[in-house]
């Protein structure tokens, strides 16, 4: 009896979670504006500080979101005011002269499609909470509703459960709520079920897609997470489309993904392909970075940069297997595949900074890391550099163990061994890579993550019965090793790349040229060098700082055509063998 009343008295003691309350009115959506009140539960410290995130999930890189808010008060249980100050960007500091709820209210300016972040206008409102609402630490881990009040014609989904209604939800923490977007608005929505989980699919937006194609794709999709983790980390699931203008992108969340193309962009075989590519590399985010991610980016720091140099695994490992799962659900043909393929083993081989950035330094630096010329001939990125290394560590696994063992096994431990709120490290890799093959991976490492990697593309992809080559009919070219685009009278280069021969010879962007060997040329580049061949000297006439100036350089050799990646129709049993456990379908010569 003594111990039943000491464990009552001890529950009744634990502090009781207490919901914070969100909402957020919409009555002018033609400016883009939108009301939100927050109710923090009662604080009985001098102050309350309280944080709109600079940045949001899935963009590593700083928004300061704040800047669209304007008008905001704060005042106690009773309606008193409460004295407040803004300490830094995005912190706001209410004092307290005693215990009290604390209530917010302040206007938000959301008109920034393309950052997926915050919008609104007069058919919609996509709200990720980092744009919208305002959260503080000492409330961070309490249950959250949010209510909406939208105009009448509006629907609101999101990967929340309802609260009240279809326009009221609640989550667990602000955690999930600022990982779980709304989308509301005029809207086309969808629902179906595989395998017992619930789907939606709900499209903001008219344009040239095909809904009975996208419904008939993602479910076959869905059914494909099986292929690389033992479980699915959810129950429901919902794709979000803008089909717009002017924007483009996607974001992966915790249950759902917002995907946004120009509404033209949906028609062709290409353009329809490139959609579904990212609905898959979206879905697989489900497991790589919402189910598990690299030590410093768990748990999220709203306000601040959060590095790590295995974001190669968060994003180019996921670009690396969209085309896998795309393959084994029958959605791409392998052809489709082996062409994406070759798109991104030519544009890296096309970036002269793929031998100065690797690719743990291109993920630590993603935070700062800008495109252009510079960048270009200097940096590589998470998704290209992640995809291909991913590929040459799941061939070598596959070698190594004689088809026992690949890539995806690793991410199937890294989901049972490293869930959140835990984050994994790069020794939390290695330790696995071992347990699965007995092999020390430090120096492999070494020489394709910590530095920047070497590959033999030829002869790596012959060990899966592949070719890469250039087609017969390709034409030699002359190159000046640059890019150029046609501004009126003259060329203006956009890109040189580095140790080329422009390059050497002194050229650089945004020099125009006026004439190669005293004659004018003409709207391209490419046709201006066409009585050339490589090898030969040229002088080159251009304009830098309105002074004409002149330099001479020898002519490269490119094609017309680039290298592409086939199928080896000469391809060794053990090969097609190995094509097989790699892929997961048979191999096209069979």
């Amino acid at each position: 009896m003594k111990k039943l009343i000491a464990l009552s008295l001890l529950i009744t003691s634990l502090p009781t979670l207490a919901d914070v309350n969100y909402s957020l009115s919409i009555d002018q959506p033609q400016h883009h504006l939108g009301n939100v009140e927050v109710e923090f539960p009662k604080t009985v410290q001098a102050h309350l500080d309280v944080k709109l995130p600079a940045w949001r999930t899935g963009r590593y890189e700083m928004l300061n979101l704040a800047n669209g808010v304007r008008y905001f008060d704060a005042k106690d249980s009773k309606g008193n005011p409460l004295k407040w100050e803004k300490i830094d960007f995005s912190t706001w500091r209410i004092h307290l002269d005693s215990p009290s709820k604390v209530n917010l209210s302040y206007q938000v300016y959301a008109n920034e499609l393309a950052k997926r972040a915050r919008h609104i206008d007069d058919s919609h409102a996509f709200i990720d909470a980092s744009g919208f609402f305002m959260f503080s630490e000492a409330f961070r881990q309490e249950p959250v509703t949010v209510a909406l009040d939208v105009p009448k014609q509006w629907r609101s989904v999101s990967g929340m459960e309802n609260h009240k209604g279809q326009h009221s939800f609640t989550a667990a923490d602000y955690d999930i709520l600022v990982d779980s977007p709304i989308e509301t608005g005029i809207n086309h929505h969808y629902t179906f079920e595989v395998e017992a989980k619930q789907y939606e699919l709900v499209i903001w937006g008219e344009g040239n897609y095909d809904v009975d194609l996208m419904l008939s794709d993602l479910k076959k999709l869905v059914t494909t997470g099986h292929v690389i983790w033992q479980e699915y980390p959810y129950d429901r699931y919902v794709f979000m489309v803008h089909a717009t203008s002017g924007a483009g992108g996607a974001t992966e969340h915790i249950n759902s993904t917002i995907i946004q193309r120009p509404r033209d962009r949906f028609g062709s075989r290409e353009d329809y392909l490139a959609f579904i590519s990212t609905a898959a590399h979206e879905f697989i985010h489900t497991w790589n970075v919402k189910a598990y991610r690299p030590k410093g980016l768990a748990p999220y720091d709203y306000t601040h940069m959060n590095y790590s140099k295995l974001l190669w695994i968060a994003e180019g490992s996921t670009s690396y297997f969209e085309d896998h799962l795309m393959v084994r659900s029958g959605i791409e043909t392998t052809d489709e595949f082996f062409n994406v393929m070759t798109k991104t083993i030519n544009r890296h081989l096309q970036t002269p900074g793929r031998k100065v950035q690797s690719a743990s330094e291109t993920s630590f630096d993603k935070w700062i890391n800008q495109g252009g010329d510079h960048a270009k001939n200097y940096s590589t990125n998470i998704y290209l550099e992640g995809s291909l290394i991913s590929m040459l560590l799941d061939i070598n696994l596959l070698e190594t163990t004689k088809g026992k063992v690949n890539y995806r096994d690793v991410h199937n431990e890294l989901y049972k061994q490293h869930k959140l709120p835990d984050g994994f490290t790069e020794q939390d890799v290695l330790a696995i890579l071992k347990q699965l093959t007995g092999q020390d991976y430090s120096q492999w490492w070494l020489n394709n993550v910590t530095n920047p990697a070497q590959i033999d593309f030829e002869t790596l992809l012959s060990k899966v019965g592949l070719k890469y080559e250039r087609p017969i009919k390709a034409k030699a070219l002359a190159s000046i090793d640059a890019l150029a685009k046609n501004t009126g009278e003259l060329l203006t280069l956009t890109h040189v790349r580095r140790d080329g021969a422009a390059w050497l010879a002194g050229l650089t962007t945004e020099d125009k040229i006026v004439a190669i060997n005293k004659q004018h040329v003409g709207k391209n580049l490419k046709a201006s060098l066409e009585a050339f061949n490589a090898g030969d000297k040229v002088t080159v006439s251009f304009i830098r700082r309105d002074e004409l100036h002149e330099t001479t350089l020898e002519l490269t050799e490119e094609f017309d055509k680039p290298k592409k990646v086939v199928a080896d129709p000469q391809a060794s049993l053990s090969q097609r063998a190995m094509f097989k456990a790699w892929i997961g379908v048979e191999h096209p010569a069979m």
